[in-house]
């Protein structure tokens, strides 16, 4: 059966319904964008009341100083962390909880709920909890002889705000692992099971595999957001501390730009992560093509 055509009649309604979306875009998107991209080439007193053209000299003083690579280090080391840490974890509950989404959905809204949880508030959350004073996870860990102290040791800082933004991260991990798992083929695993293979066999040689495309866009979207979305939770809970231990490429953006009034340097360095965002961009978009294709 031929499905019936239908053809919108008004040419110029779908455009106008656009406007609001282009017009939002335009001005909080691209025109800030424009406007980075400018102040890079640039320096500007701290008071603005002078701006000199210098061309690459932002980004070339950028790349010889220690302190952003240091920071691309400690970006690099959060990034990978927050991603293997949430997405393991993430994937252990979604195999945990397919086994009982058919007879009760209470497990599922459960650990969706920490994903409304404004980033701020998990790093107050988190802070609270590990606070050296008052926290009952330091509390727990100097009974079994482990001294904590975030504020002083850049180790347990760097591990704090990994557990945040983990946390902050699983629900999200979780809704697409479920959804993968709900559509893997039951005849696979049952033919499996005949044949004699376990349940851990039976995941990694097929669950597993069909997972590849959810894996590899929640790997692109994770390494977004440790990289990008996770100012909130450092701000709140380390603010780039101690001795910038926690002090992502994010973070150091607001740093310099914010707090030491280097607009040129700070407009630089939101270029080279924008750089970044359009790469991993590109990189997902191929791989989604690629997967079109075959």
């Amino acid at each position: 059966m031929q499905a019936k055509r239908t053809t919108f009649p008004n040419k110029i309604l779908p455009y106008v319904l656009l406007v609001p979306q282009l017009a939002v875009t335009l001005a909080f998107f691209i025109w800030p964008a424009l406007q980075a991209v400018k102040s890079s080439f640039e320096r500007e007193d701290p008071f603005g009341f002078k701006t000199t053209f210098v061309w690459f000299e932002n980004y070339r003083r950028l790349f010889v100083d220690p302190l952003y690579l240091s920071s691309v280090g400690k970006t690099a080391i959060f990034a990978v962390s927050v991603t293997a840490l949430s997405m393991s974890l993430s994937l252990i509950l979604a195999v945990a909880v397919n086994r009982v989404l058919r007879t009760n959905r209470l497990y599922t809204t459960m650990l969706v709920w920490p994903y409304a949880v404004a980033p701020v508030v998990v790093g107050i959350l988190w802070w609270f909890m590990f606070n050296p004073t008052i926290g009952i996870a330091p509390y727990m860990l100097r009974a079994v002889g482990i001294s904590w102290n975030h504020r002083v040791d850049g180790v347990d800082a760097m591990i704090l705000v990994i557990i945040a933004a983990s946390w902050k991260q699983i629900s999200y991990n979780f809704l697409f692992f479920v959804a993968g798992l709900q559509s893997v083929p039951q005849s696979l695993i049952e033919a499996a099971a005949i044949d004699g293979a376990g349940p851990f066999k039976r995941f990694w040689t097929i669950v597993f595999p069909l997972l590849a495309p959810t894996t590899f866009f929640l790997l692109i979207v994770n390494i977004n957001y440790a990289m990008f979305d996770t100012f909130g939770i450092i701000d709140a809970t380390t603010q780039g501390g101690p001795a910038q231990a926690t002090n992502t490429l994010v973070y150091k953006v607001y740093t310099d730009g914010f707090l030491g009034l280097n607009i040129g340097s700070s407009s630089a360095q939101s270029v080279v992560l924008m750089i970044i965002v359009i790469a991993l961009t590109a990189i997902q978009f191929r791989y989604v093509e690629r997967r079109i294709q075959y």
